[in-house]
């Protein structure tokens, strides 16, 4: 399958809009990889007619099968009356995806720093390695060669202005000059926005997309990069706007590259288990000092930390730690020492085991906090409390002593070569606080000092979760699935810790109330609220009544109504006359003011 594939050069007559933003990029595209993954894996052979399915549709066909008449999206009966031998595959992204590896490392050899789009499909810097290797088209010649001699896999090379253009140009096989990717897309059909579309949630959204600008007459990129973009953002939302940058060829974010550099990971085997935080954590110390002479050896620092721990049971907790503006000072030994105290600190407490069995790799276990304060307190007759996840729903982990410890640099990157902030370098008062905060964690340990983070939920409040500074764990809710009953954007600027009683009145000044049904029994006229002899308020000195100028809602919400202890609340945003906007929320015919926006 060695042979190699020809590249041509198109050149159209036509140049791109000015002020675009595009990356010169190359893809390299390997068709039918699906098909060829099976292949590779021994599940078919070359000359039999393949085809992988999902279930429902033919999602990728092979040359062979294809001259048999079988294409993508047939149904499985459709597809073998084409063709009565066909070799039907399952899907398989771990196959893909594994198999796929060599490709990789194989464009890698000519070009470094990918991105990997999906199974199939590489994404490459052009502007450096075709200036190394003379031209963009010996830059595509060379990929293909090495692609074929390492793997033995045909492949085609784009390269153009913007993703869409370059993956439109790989099945082309060709190089679209620079500054004439416009030319090179606009007689294309908007039908092509499906191939730089990732995934296949992605596929299905851009399908639907694609449906109705057909209705409307949109047939061609041409026809919707000529669009205004603030009307295409205001007529089809951020959907809209990813297609109109593709059919203008333009880029939506970065690539997101591929690095070489290798974590670097320390550990040792603890002989005798440890027993006690302070013959772990001088363990430790040596780790740290290891490790830190290993990033110095090599130039690099870390974006973050991640410390092991192993129990003679079996037993692993893993816990990550973003480090300080990815720099050194972050990783002295001391603070990685601290950290790892501060590990085995949260184990006693039972609040970051892993179990080895069936881990769901969040590394999080509810518990009480027992907590040690590293002052060589044993480790077995501490762990008492906690329902471990990864050991079993319920349960409570088993005391045992450390058998193990590791330490691993994570996000590993030249010295000097991190991002920079928006608006400059660290000032020497956050460097200031970087250092009181990590003082106070150092006396009362990792979880003293926490910050808040966004996770998923329908409440204002659900929304929050608190985390230990400076610790990567991702929250136990993904803020970017579907909660149905959500309440609209924007989200208020301030929720207030404890919510303040608030009585909402109607026109006749009674108190608006909400029936059975969630349903408000009058519209809101004015808010007024309780105050203190002292005068003091969460809301104000002023308690009202305060005339509402405007509202929206009411959202009723009803969680776990299956249940015993159903909750049943309204919510209602009002905007005051002084200018205040409020999130009110009524819960069992009381009324609270839940947050306010800015």
């Amino acid at each position: 399958m060695s042979t190699r594939t020809p590249i041509s050069t198109r050149t159209p007559d036509r140049t791109r809009a000015p002020g675009s933003a595009a990356v010169r990029t190359a893809v390299l595209w390997v068709p039918d990889w699906p098909v060829i993954a099976a292949m590779a894996d021994g599940q078919t052979d070359a000359d039999q007619p393949a085809a992988v399915h999902d279930g429902r549709r033919i999602t990728a066909v092979s040359a062979l099968a294809r001259t048999q008449g079988v294409r993508r999206g047939m149904r499985r009966r459709q597809a073998q009356e084409c063709c009565p031998e066909l070799v039907l595959l399952t899907v398989d992204e771990g196959r893909d995806t594994r198999t796929f590896e060599p490709v990789a490392a194989a464009a890698e050899t000519v070009v470094a720093g990918l991105e990997v789009a999906r199974p199939g499909l590489l994404l490459l810097p052009a502007g450096g390695a075709s200036r190394f290797h003379g031209s963009e088209q010996a830059l595509a010649e060379e990929l293909v060669v090495r692609v074929a001699e390492h793997t033995g896999h045909e492949c085609q090379v784009g390269v153009a202005d913007g993703v869409l253009a370059a993956i439109l140009a790989a099945r082309a096989s060709c190089v679209v000059p620079p500054e004439r990717t416009r030319a090179f897309l606009d007689p294309l059909a908007v039908d092509e926005l499906v191939h730089a579309a990732m995934g296949d949630r992605a596929v299905a959204e851009v399908a639907t997309l694609l449906d109705l600008l057909h209705r409307l007459g949109l047939r061609t990129l041409g026809d919707l990069a000529a669009l205004p973009a603030a009307d295409v953002e205001a007529r089809f939302g951020r959907l809209g706007t990813w297609a109109h940058r593709m059919a203008c060829g333009q880029d939506v974010r970065p690539p997101v590259r591929r690095r070489l550099e290798p974590d670097i990971e320390v550990g040792c085997e603890l002989d005798p288990p440890a027993e006690r935080i302070d013959a772990a954590a001088f363990a430790a110390r040596r780790l740290a000092e290891q490790l830190q002479a290993m990033l110095l050896e090599r130039s690099v620092s870390c974006g973050r930390l991640r410390i092991t721990a192993r129990t003679d049971a079996g037993e692993e907790l893993v816990r990550t730690w973003r480090t300080d503006a990815g720099g050194l000072g972050g990783l002295s030994p001391a603070r990685i020492t601290d950290r790892v105290r501060w590990q085995l600190e949260g184990w006693l407490s039972g609040s970051a085991l892993r179990g080895s069995g069936g881990s769901d790799g969040s590394g999080e276990v509810g518990g009480s906090h027992s907590r040690s304060r590293g002052n060589g307190n044993g480790i077995r007759n501490r762990n008492r409390h906690g329902h471990g996840r990864g050991a079993g729903a319920g349960t409570s982990p088993a005391p045992a002593a450390l058998v193990r410890i590791g330490i691993a640099a994570e996000e590993v990157a030249p010295a000097g070569a991190e991002q920079g902030q928006l608006w400059g370098g660290a000032s020497g008062g956050d460097l200031r606080a970087h250092r009181a905060l990590l003082r106070v964690q150092g006396l009362l340990g990792g979880d003293g000092v926490l910050v808040a983070a966004l996770q998923g939920g329908r409440d204002v409040r659900d929304q929050v979760h608190l985390v230990p500074w400076g610790d990567a764990q991702t929250p136990p809710r993904a803020a970017d699935r579907p909660w149905p009953g959500r309440l609209p954007e924007p989200a208020p600027a301030t929720v207030l810790v404890e919510p303040a009683r608030v009585e909402v009145l109607d026109v006749g000044g009674l108190a608006v109330r909400v029936d059975a049904r969630l349903a408000m029994s009058a519209p809101p006229v004015a808010v007024r609220w309780a105050v203190d002899p002292r005068g003091t308020a969460p809301l104000g000195p002023d308690g009202g009544p305060h005339p509402v100028v405007a509202w929206a809602g009411p959202w009723p919400m009803v969680e776990r109504w299956w249940s015993e202890t159903p909750r049943r609340r309204v919510h209602l945003q009002v905007a005051l006359a002084d200018g205040r906007a409020l999130l009110l929320a009524c819960t069992g015919g009381a009324w609270t003011c839940e947050a306010i926006y800015d």
